[in-house]
């Protein structure tokens, strides 16, 4: 594969389904779609100490991580699960985004205060 097919395929911010394919000291090695590979650092596992990697995944386990970076001359991309439901079931949804934005809060805020307000006043 030449340089910029991985790139349009992956985008930083991304999650993506991978599988461990080894554990080292100092993270996470996995498998992406059979082509690449990606390294998840011990610093992207868990925003509290890791004593051991081994208590958060083996190896085989598929997982979700996000995509930190992208080097689409070797075919490697680092990656998270730090602050991510890394072993989720089922599929991920992407969110598309609104055409109206914050608009219907905005509209909506004011009425939707008075309300509580009143309703916390009866109480």
């Amino acid at each position: 594969m030449g340089k910029g097919i991985f790139m349009e395929k992956y985008t930083i911010g991304q999650i993506i389904r991978c599988q461990v394919t080894g554990i080292v000291s100092y993270g996470i090695f996995v498998s992406i779609n059979h082509y690449y590979n990606g390294l998840i650092h011990i610093s992207e596992i868990s925003s509290g100490f890791v004593r051991d990697i081994n208590d958060f995944v083996a190896i085989g386990d598929v997982i979700y991580a996000k995509i930190l970076d992208i080097d689409d001359e070797y075919g490697q991309i680092s990656l998270s699960i730090k602050n991510i439901d890394y072993k989720k079931k089922g599929r991920i949804k992407r969110i598309v985004e609104s055409k109206n934005g914050f608009n219907p809060l905005k509209e909506n805020l004011s009425t939707w205060t008075e309300e509580k307000i009143k309703e916390y006043n009866l109480k």
